[in-house]
């Protein structure tokens, strides 16, 4: 359990002076307090995530295309407002000089890919979430991101449930500089837009799945349907091997159970700590939701016992009277 501590992928980044250790503090700023609350209480949380990004000139022209559909307005990153491809907006940054000297003789050794003119990130929130301070709190992010080093424009889809703005970002920078973007890096990204939609008066959280207690990759619902309707092939695929397992007689035990179960074992300590040290400094109320957040904490199961759950309840529901019609 102790090589957790400084494992950075399951570092409680919201609560490590909660835990015992040489540099241990029992006091809590009350910006950690704020997160540990909006934690436990299930405060939406923020998706920070990269789609991917063009590698030419003519992928982030049909990438621009794809999002204003026509209909959505780019807004970039001097608050102009363009309609259509956004060719112009490209020919501003300079891309077509970007994709000439990501294909020179000294860029293509063996084996190596082009390298990206443009990254794609969606920042969303759940359905409900108001679209307007979605997108302003997005502009504040982007803003305080990316302004004065990489050239950037964003659009803000209203189409699904859950609003969401695509922002599409130059990869190098005014001084030459590449963007690399790593795990490290969303997370802060995350963090900071959270921070940014909070200003906005709207609730927001940014912490990992490690965190609060979450192992699945996948919902439930939508397990059966991907099976059938084939929208991801590797889903797919491990539907179909769990579902052979089971008539076969069920799951094979799995290596990585014993992983999750000990990672398990030492969130749950953490937050008993958590909580021991908000008694101590005095917030009794929100150590007992702690507790209750941590009683509450899902089952561990891995990715193939929880679509091993999701087939047999869609069996189950499916066996049961209300669907079998009326008798004769």
């Amino acid at each position: 359990m102790p090589r957790h501590r400084h494992n950075p992928e399951l570092a409680f980044t919201l609560v490590s002076h909660g835990r015992a250790g040489p540099h241990r503090t029992d006091r809590f700023s009350p910006i950690q307090i704020a997160q540990i609350a909006r934690t436990v209480r299930g405060t939406p949380e923020v998706t920070v995530k990269v789609t991917g990004g063009a590698k030419s000139v003519k992928a982030a022209k049909a990438h621009f295309s794809y999002l204003s559909r026509g209909e959505f307005s780019i807004e970039t990153d001097q608050g102009e407002q363009v309609k259509g491809s956004g060719r112009e907006l490209l020919d501003d940054w300079d891309l077509d000089f970007e994709a000439t000297l990501g294909t020179a003789p000294y860029a293509r050794t063996a084996g190596r890919q082009p390298v990206k003119l443009t990254h794609h990130v969606v920042l969303s929130m759940p359905a409900g979430t108001p679209a307007q301070g979605l997108l302003e709190a997005s502009r504040n992010f982007a803003r305080e991101q990316f302004a004065l080093n990489h050239r950037y424009a964003m659009v803000l889809h209203t189409d699904q449930p859950h609003p969401h703005v695509h922002l599409v970002v130059k990869a190098v920078s005014e001084q030459g500089r590449r963007l690399n973007i790593r795990k490290a890096t969303l997370r802060g990204w995350r963090q900071e837009f959270a921070r940014h939609l909070r200003e906005q008066g709207i609730a927001a959280n940014a912490t990992t799945r490690t965190e609060r207690g979450i192992t699945q990759k996948w919902q439930l619902d939508g397990i059966y349907r991907a099976a059938h309707a084939g929208r991801s092939e590797l889903l797919r695929g491990r539907v179909m091997s769990v579902a052979a397992d089971l008539r076969a007689g069920g799951l094979k035990p799995e290596p990585g159970k014993a992983g999750l179960v000990a990672t398990r074992a030492w969130v749950r300590q953490a937050w008993h700590e958590i909580g021991d040290a908000l008694k101590r400094q005095g917030h009794s109320e929100l150590a007992a939701e702690v507790a209750r957040f941590v009683q509450h904490m899902p089952a561990v199961l891995t990715d193939r016992e929880r679509i091993a759950r999701g087939l047999i309840e869609h069996v189950r529901q499916n066996r049961s009277p209300s669907r079998e019609g009326p008798t004769r």
